[in-house]
């Protein structure tokens, strides 16, 4: 296949080699976001091109707004690896990955240009109408790879998707200074904030022990939805914006 129809009308088509049938027929229902965490965007897409990287994504999106697409939507594109939502453990087989050129924090993050972000806004438009993605399933790598990734970051404004219509989102909840849990903390509150945590999708054990995969989930979560503070301490802001965060989904998690 020298190359195809791009889903999205205004991409252009370069194909990448590295991609595979959705296993069991499975159809995406999820977006996963990404940053490329590379020096150039020439280069990522390059990488993502090259069959010795072993690793595609159904597109990219440019600083400037273009947006390039490399396999796809029906397709299953090799973004996401070692990754887990709501017990789904073969996260590229349910979902369209995008990966948006930005640095990362290894080569100067910074934050996302206006122009990139409204064509990202787009493109998640167009994605959630063809495939039917609720508002819940459009995450961050960071999310379902726990500990591993932290893409895309907390510069990354999910508020802007959210008030476009793109993603579950809730103002947070203002930080006071109080530390309600912390690693190396036992008891009750520590399995309430686990089992919070993953009703609403993170793969973290329920335990009832504050360990070291707790503080990973947190900071995960911190990083997508109380972004002023990502320390993997669960203060009253992150547990308040959370507990909201459930509220507002009205029983959908069921």
């Amino acid at each position: 296949m020298s190359g195809f129809q791009p889903d999205h009308p205004h991409a252009e088509v370069r194909l990448s080699p590295n991609f595979g049938l959705r296993r069991e027929g499975v159809k995406p229902d999820m977006i996963v976001l990404h940053y490329t965490g590379m020096e150039t965007g020439e280069g990522a897409e390059a990488w993502l091109c090259d069959p010795a990287s072993e690793v595609s994504s159904h597109y990219l999106v440019h600083e400037d707004g273009r947006i390039v697409q490399m396999v796809r939507e029906s397709d299953r594109a090799w973004h996401a690896g070692k990754s887990s939502w709501r017990g789904q453990t073969d996260i590229n087989s349910c979902s369209i990955g995008i990966e948006i050129v930005n640095p990362g924090h290894a080569f100067g993050y910074r934050s996302f240009p206006r122009r990139q972000m409204e064509a990202v806004i787009a493109l998640c438009q167009g994605i959630a109408k063809r495939h039917n993605v609720p508002p819940e399933r459009v995450l961050a790598h960071s999310d379902v790879a726990l500990g591993r990734k932290v893409d895309p970051g907390e510069k990354f404004s999910w508020r802007t998707l959210h008030e476009a219509g793109i993603g579950h989102w809730v103002a947070p909840s203002p930080r006071n200074g109080r530390r309600e849990m912390q690693p190396g903390e036992v008891g009750n509150a520590v399995e309430e904030l686990q089992s919070m945590l993953a009703l609403y999708g993170y793969g973290v054990e329920i335990t009832g022990h504050f360990d070291a995969q707790t503080a990973v989930t947190v900071q995960a979560f911190q990083r997508h939805f109380r972004t002023s503070c990502v320390d993997g301490v669960a203060d009253a802001s992150t547990i308040s914006t959370l507990r909201r965060l459930l509220s507002s989904l009205e029983g959908s998690l069921d």
